[in-house]
């Protein structure tokens, strides 16, 4: 795991948020809605770009521009991680899929080759690789290239579960030539509230525009 922080409750501005929701049977709330994936698609593709680690990248730069989404609960702990891993689902042949756990890194040609060797690797393996419990330093990814979904839910294994899910879906252009797809962000509220979903979308759509600065 990396380095964490552990929060002091009784001066945290968001305590009586988090005390509220760990109460509730169901803390979790979900917000879908679409980004611009026009650089990406336009500049970032045809300059040999993979849209799919791209992608993994802006959740990535997203959620470290959000400290509360490197927050997790441990009982009566909060901590924030110094980094978070992004464990993204990774197709293999058939109907099957394996769990890669891939460090996000600022530069993007550090993380793109790191997280190419993490897919291969993931794609050839057999074991599903899923998190268990062992490490909550990680957020979850999904990809749904087959839909381009209005709304999403996951299935979550109990109120306690604090890890935050990131979807996306189908890439759509439209008839003036911009494309654009679905993100589905699931969090616990104890932790998080709209205006930290707010912030994620606005640094995660920052991070797909730079695609257009690649020649």
């Amino acid at each position: 795991m990396t380095g964490a922080r552990e929060i002091e409750l009784a001066t945290w501005s968001r305590a009586g948020q988090f005390n509220l929701f760990r109460t509730y049977d169901r803390p979790h709330f979900a917000a879908t809605a679409r980004v611009d994936v026009t650089a990406l698609m336009t500049r970032g593709k045809p300059a040999g770009v993979s849209p799919y680690r791209a992608f993994i990248y802006a959740i990535g730069a997203g959620i470290h521009a959000v400290p509360v989404l490197k927050m997790r609960f441990e009982g009566d702990r909060v901590l924030e991680y110094d980094a978070i891993s992004l464990s993204a689902t990774v197709p293999r042949p058939g109907d099957t899929f394996g769990y890669a756990y891939i460090p996000y890194f600022e530069d993007w040609a550090q993380f793109d080759t790191s997280c190419k060797t993490i897919i291969d690797e993931t794609a050839k393996g057999t074991d599903l690789g899923a998190n268990t419990g062992q490490r909550s330093d990680v957020a979850y990814l999904s990809c749904l290239p087959w839909l381009d979904f209005t709304a999403l839910d996951n299935a979550l294994p109990g109120p306690d579960d604090c890890i935050p899910r990131f979807s996306w879906g189908k890439f759509i252009k439209n008839a003036e030539g911009r494309w654009s797809c679905a993100v589905a962000v699931q969090v616990h509220h104890a932790l998080v509230d709209g205006l930290q979903v707010g912030q994620f979308f606005e640094a995660a759509q920052a991070s797909l525009d730079r695609f257009g600065d690649i020649a």
